[in-house]
């Protein structure tokens, strides 16, 4: 049976032992209510008094369910038909890019490996073992490898964005903010759906899920999504037979089971396993995409066209689980949440993007100053974290939050070449591998104060203790041509205080002000991808963010319409940063001095009446790099390759031909406008109703890289989406046609820094229609 097969059987027996369980008679209401409060996840929200006016939000952002205007920090959430819209056609998560102010999403390897940016931090690196400074929690477990943060979207119950640093509450390596997930969750009834979906490029998606109590105090929630597309893109290198054929179809599959247990109103387990297989191309590194002293795709461009020599693949499997207990002791609540996540990871692409090498002919349009071909493997990943919490339950001004956290993670990465072409080197011998162990162990506590009924404060601490012992080594062939192996040994020790202060202000009733300081940290970072023998493991020592942002929340028109806005700036001390070595697919660690940072964020959403409704977003991020020494090598051009190479234009740096200075940039892959637009209508028809909606983001140019150049700067972008469909037998059925991408807009959204404007594509125009049945 093949591994595909054998996933798929597993969901369905999952399924059907589900289905097999007798249903007994739902719990009252109240206690399904004290159910989905004791995960922590946001609860039911509350209904407006009049069908004009808009739903409370309800996030957990404090580890707390409060209303989202009560709490004193820059929070958006995605949920609901915004979310549906946004991922029609099983689009992944890349789709939240730009939907929400600050927020950016990218990837150099497709489905698989999303790299998030909060007002524009982030981290471009493509190492298997990256750390990131945007915190990723699913379901209150922190996902640390950027490989487990690409799992698919569905059965969501909502998405918060937590903007700016959240040292205190969800700790290391979340210095520029957290997105957290938050799936449906158990609850005692008996309900689910069923969605099937088909698309162009043969797409076909069907995901559902089934609730159901097993008893008064049992209850079960499956859900699970099967997502496939054809191939879309062809070979069209003239050496019939040589390498990948056919080009970006995957199959991702993914489910999860969950048990709620609730003896009584103090006690409750949630249990939670999940799975995710996936397979299809790695991101096509187009060689000589570019138009030389332009960002311009080069002319005569066909999406559907790659000329490789090379093999092309990937395979992902996770596998994961938690524990959540919570007890209430009268006036204190206890949590425990126990966490477990693994998984393997399989890469090979060809990344020099083309074919035929100029010192081994015959070469074409996908030409070559030498052949690249690697695989990345991660054939071990292991994650453990536990976390003991307690909080106040009581009446009174004062509340608290106290914790204990502990986090051990192992990891293995073998990098091996496949450049077949490369003279001197005919075994296809040369590979790298990795090995790191990550400890970390925190202690954090956070205090509310009510001072009056208008005016109320907060504040947190956190110290945390790191350690990182890391092994790399190159095994290659010397001058003499003899194979040999260089190991490297690195390790690190880190400790930190994170805190945070804030206040909020009621104005009047419908308006609060609010203030909040706040500071994050990242973890000492390590790599050790060699390309060669001469190479050694870089590090960058742990980062720190320093950030001050006020705002206002305010509900308008009797509540018809809800704005939130915020300025904010900040200071990130001995920044992370990756710079690439100008030639090859070769990164290393480096700090700067300081980074800084501000903008503004703003987000509206309103019912606009006559059976309109929708939102509007827009953020300002301006950054920069402040070290005066600091320098990065640039894309440069080889002897044979017809001057190929791009046109920088920072400073070079004295006495280092090769290298700019980038004392002043803007951070890479950080547009500096983002905006979101979403519009619904909305009609009684027959016994039902039909709705029209569509919804637009827009993004500034930005670099690429840390340095600039001509070539590697990204055009503005505008994208939009739109969604047409019908609900009936009240709401009970759904049928939906969408497009995503509609004006088909192809754009540079970013590139290897090799010799021949190697570049990498958005996604084209998608469409395709849905039938969903709720039960």
């Amino acid at each position: 049976m093949s591994k595909q097969s054998s996933f798929a059987v597993r969901s369905l027996i999952a399924l059907a032992v589900a289905s097999a369980f007798p249903l007994h008679s739902a719990m009252a209401a109240e206690a399904a209510a004290a159910a989905a409060e004791a995960q922590d996840t946001p609860a039911a929200a509350e209904p407006a008094a009049n069908k004009n006016q808009l739903e409370t939000v309800i996030v957990t952002a404090q580890r707390r369910a409060e209303n989202i205007k009560d709490v004193p920090m820059s929070i958006a959430t995605i949920k609901g038909d915004k979310l549906d819209a946004l991922t029609s056609g099983a689009g992944d998560i890349r789709v939240l890019s730009g939907r929400s102010p600050s927020l950016n999403i990218e990837s150099d390897y497709g489905r698989a490996f999303p790299r998030f940016y909060i007002r524009g931090l982030g981290n471009t690196d493509f190492d298997l073992n990256a750390s990131q400074p945007v915190g990723y929690v699913m379901d209150d477990i922190v996902q640390e490898n950027a490989m487990l943060k690409g799992f698919p979207v569905f059965d969501v119950d909502q998405v918060e964005v937590l903007r700016g640093p959240q040292g205190t509450l969800f700790g290391r390596n979340s210095p520029a903010g957290v997105i957290k997930f938050d799936s449906a969750k158990p609850v005692f009834k008996q309900e689910g759906y069923l969605l099937l979906g088909v698309g162009n490029y043969s797409a076909k998606n069907v995901e559902g899920a089934y609730n159901f109590p097993i008893s008064d105090t049992v209850a079960v929630r499956f859900s699970g999504t099967s997502q496939h597309r054809d191939n879309r893109v062809h070979n069209t290198n003239p050496t019939p037979n040589k390498g990948t054929q056919d080009f970006e179809g995957y199959g991702d599959n993914a489910f999860r089971l969950q048990a709620l247990v609730q003896p009584n109103k103090d006690f409750s387990a949630l249990f939670n396993y999940h799975e995710r297989d996936y397979h299809g191309s790695a991101t096509l590194f187009r060689a000589n995409i570019i138009k030389q002293g332009t960002n311009d795709i080069v002319d005569g461009f066909d999406y559907g066209s790659y000329p490789t020599d090379g093999v092309n693949y990937q395979r992902l499997n996770t596998k994961g689980g938690s524990i959540r207990l919570k007890y209430n002791l009268n006036d204190i609540t206890l949590h425990s949440i126990t966490g477990y996540e693994k998984l393997k990871f399989d890469s090979r692409a060809d990344v020099d993007g083309g074919y035929g090498a100029v010192f081994a002919p015959p070469s074409g349009p996908g030409r070559i100053p030498f052949p690249v071909e690697t695989a990345d493997l991660l054939p071990n990943h292991k994650q453990f974290t536990q976390e003991f919490r307690a909080e106040s339950n009581y009446s009174g001004p004062l509340q608290w939050i106290g914790g204990l956290f502990y986090f051990n993670e192992a990891i293995e990465i073998d990098s091996i070449s496949f450049n077949s072409l490369a003279p001197g080197n005919p075994q296809n011998i040369p590979f790298a591998l990795q090995n790191q162990k990550a400890k970390s162990w925190a202690a954090f506590g956070s205090l509310n104060y009510t001072v009056t009924d208008k005016l109320k404060v907060r504040g947190g601490l956190r110290y945390t203790s790191d350690k990182k012992d890391f092994f790399a080594s190159r095994t290659d062939y010397d001058a003499s041509n003899t194979l040999i192996t260089l190991p490297y040994n690195l390790s690190s020790t880190s400790h930190n205080v994170s805190w945070d202060l804030s206040g909020t202000y009621e104005l009047d009733k419908n308006t609060n002000l609010f203030a909040r300081a706040a500071t994050g940290y990242r973890a000492p970072s390590m790599q050790g991808r060699l390309n060669g023998l001469s190479d050694v493991p870089s590090m960058a020592g742990a980062e720190k963010a320093l950030s001050f942002e006020a705002g206002i929340k305010q509900d308008l028109f009797d509540k018809r319409a809800r704005l939130s806005a915020a300025v904010f700036q900040y200071r990130v001390k001995d920044k992370q940063l990756t710079a690439g070595s100008g030639t090859i697919n070769m990164n290393r660690l480096i700090n700067a001095d300081k980074v800084t940072g501000q903008g503004i964020e703003l987000d509206l959403q309103a019912n606009l009446g006559y059976g309109f409704s929708g939102s509007l977003g827009y953020s300002f991020n301006d950054t920069e790099i402040k070290d005066k020494n600091v320098r990065v090598a640039y894309c440069g051009n080889v002897a044979n390759n017809a001057g190929l190479g791009c046109t920088p234009t920072n400073t070079p740096a004295p006495g280092y031909p090769g290298y700019s200075l980038i004392d002043g940039n803007d951070l890479p892959r950080a547009p500096r406008h983002q905006a979101n637009f979403s519009l619904k209508y909305s009609t009684e028809v027959g016994n039902g109703e039909l709705y029209a909606m569509t919804d637009w983001s827009y993004r500034s140019s930005y670099n690429f890289f840390l340095y600039t150049a001509t070539e590697y700067t990204a055009k503005p972008l505008t994208e939009g989406g739109v969604r047409i469909g019908y609900k009936w037998g009240d709401g009970k059925y759904e049928v939906a046609g969408f497009g995503r991408n509609i004006t088909n807009k192809i754009v540079l959204l970013s590139a290897i820094e090799f010799d021949n404007l190697t570049g990498m594509l958005n996604e084209p125009r998608t469409w395709g229609a849905t039938f969903k049945v709720n039960f």
